[in-house]
């Protein structure tokens, strides 16, 4: 693998002005990805040229420093100009962020997070679609396990060095687990599949992965876990990878909000629009709450997981999601029948925004895991 320069060149710029640079960028050929269903290698070449696979990284370690604050500013930002680029490149950055709380706490990482800095390794997972039960088959051999999956939901996967994903074991003593491992996707039993035909979020190339007689060695499993069950380091990742991922759906929110007024302005006499209107904003700003508080509770990786937290942050990811489809639904009502030309732009935001109901988790499993942490009871998830 070809490495790139050491990214301190970016550690004093400012992401928050590029990512607002790239957006523009992206913008011109966000349509055109979105109707051939094709990846946005050309913007993930951008994105890793500046820096941003490392902004996260403290700058001792080559990465730019930037706050996990100024992260889900980075995927708003993008979010309006490429949807697609910005959620692919919020999966990448939860496991980024996972790694740099796990520095915090003391463990081992720094290996990583320096390749990720002097590489810009793009890190794929599958940890959404596996959650706790997870999929496949590790069988136990000399030195490790020997791997057989099929994995889904891969974004980013074209680019992709590193898979982070899981398998189930049938452990002799310890029963029914899962083992999580990272993979490089140069391994010859990784094939990537041509599967991501979509309603939304179609440049995400968030095509299946197949993992045929992948053989991991003993010391790459990083967690084993019993399989089914909630363990205590789902509330971690449940912190860093919500808030991230629902910056990029807020951003959609954002950008058909914008569309909107700057179209409706000329008939401002209308007496029906300011009710519109006022319905659009009051879902966007309801969203807005939802995603900044989710941030404030994430407090630059400084928390203690609990299934308490993760419960806050659950909760005002369902909150944001549902105030952000409504806002782009009331955007589309407000614009009226035009709203329905792909010309236009919003019935693409529209289609990407479905998304975000399906990131962990999904209402009704939010609220059932909320009530039983409320009752007392070992969540579910």
């Amino acid at each position: 693998m070809q490495s790139v320069p050491s990214m301190s060149t970016h550690q004093t710029q400012d992401w928050c002005d590029k990512a607002q640079q790239l957006a523009e960028t992206f913008a011109l050929t966000a349509m055109e990805n979105d109707q051939q269903d094709k990846f946005v290698a050309e913007n993930y070449a951008a994105l890793k040229r500046d820096g941003f696979m490392s902004a996260m990284i403290p700058a001792s370690l080559g990465g730019g420093q930037a706050s996990y604050t100024e992260m889900c500013t980075v995927l708003r930002t993008l979010a309006k100009g490429c949807s697609s680029t910005a959620l692919a490149l919020s999966m990448h950055s939860h496991l980024v962020a996972t790694n740099l709380w796990k520095l915090k706490q003391g463990h081992a990482v720094q290996g990583l997070l320096q390749r990720i800095s002097a590489e810009q390794l793009v890190l794929v997972s599958t940890g959404a679609s596996d959650w706790l039960h997870s999929s496949g088959r590790a069988e136990k051999v000399a030195g490790g396990f020997r791997v057989n999956a099929l994995k889904v939901f891969a974004s980013g996967c074209p680019v992709g060095d590193v898979l982070v994903t899981s398998a189930c074991f049938d452990d002799p003593e310890k029963g029914p687990s899962v083992i999580h491992f990272p993979v490089p996707f140069s391994d010859p039993g990784i094939v990537i599949m041509d599967t991501w035909q979509t309603m939304g979020m179609r440049s995400t190339a968030s095509n299946d992965i197949q993992l045929n007689d992948v053989f991991v060695p003993v010391e790459k499993v990083v967690m084993q876990r019993p399989q089914g069950l909630w363990h205590p380091f789902y509330n971690v990742v449940c912190a860093m990878a919500a808030p991230l991922i629902m910056s990029v759906y807020l951003g959609i929110a954002e950008a058909a909000a914008t569309l909107v007024v700057d179209r409706v302005k000329y008939k401002k006499h209308d007496p029906h629009l300011p009710y519109l209107l006022g319905e659009m904003q009051t879902s966007l700003t309801a969203c807005q709450l939802a995603v900044t508080d989710m941030i404030r509770l994430v407090n630059e990786f400084d928390f203690l997981p609990s299934d308490n937290l993760a419960s806050d942050i659950l909760q005002r990811k369902t909150i944001a999601a549902e105030a952000a489809l409504r806002c782009v639904e009331k955007a589309m009502e407000t614009l009226g029948g035009s709203s329905f030309f792909r010309s236009i732009g919003l019935e693409k935001l529209l289609r990407d925004m479905h998304g975000a109901q399906f990131h962990p988790l999904p209402e009704k499993r939010q609220q059932h895991f909320t009530g039983s942490v409320m009752l007392g009871l070992v969540p579910k998830g």
